[in-house]
C-alpha cells in the first residue's frame, strides 16, 4: 500500500536526491486507514557513534500544529527516500522537497525628474 502511495508522490513533487539541514521534508507514514502525510523540517543530521553500521541522528521539527522535535536514527538511503522503512511495524517514507529560489523581481523604472532631466543617485 504504502508503495504505491510513493510512486504516486514522485509522480506530484519536486523531490531532490540528497536531505540536508534545513530542508523541508515530506513525511509518508502509513496508518489504518490511508496514510498520513505532513512536512518536517531537518533541523540536524548526526552520525550515531553508537554503532557499527552508517546510522544517523536525524533532528526533525514537524510542522504540525504545535510543532514538534523529533529525533528519529535512520540510514541514509532511508532520510533520502531511496528505501522505505518502517517505524512500531508501520512503513515510512521521508524525502526533501526541492524548492527553487524565487528569481528577484525586476527594478522599478527610474523616476524621470520634470523638465526633461534624470534622477541620477
Amino acid at each position: 500500500m504504502i508503495e504505491q502511495a510513493i510512486s504516486e508522490l514522485k509522480k506530484l513533487i519536486p523531490f531532490k536526491e540528497t536531505t540536508e539541514r534545513g530542508d523541508i521534508v515530506l513525511v509518508l507514514a502509513e496508518e489504518e486507514k490511508q496514510p498520513a502525510l505532513f512536512y518536517a523540517m531537518v533541523t540536524e543530521i548526526e552520525r550515531d557513534e553508537s554503532r557499527r553500521d552508517e546510522w544517523w541522528h536525524l533532528s526533525l521539527h514537524l510542522l504540525t500544529v504545535p510543532p514538534q522535535p523529533v529525533v528519529w536514527t535512520l540510514r541514509a538511503p532511508q532520510f533520502t527516500g531511496q528505501e522505505s522503512f518502517t517505524m512500531g511495524g508501520k512503513g515510512r517514507f521521508i524525502k526533501a522537497l526541492r524548492i527553487d529560489k524565487p528569481k528577484p523581481a525586476a527594478p522599478p523604472p527610474e523616476p524621470k525628474a520634470k523638465g526633461g532631466l534624470r534622477l541620477v543617485k
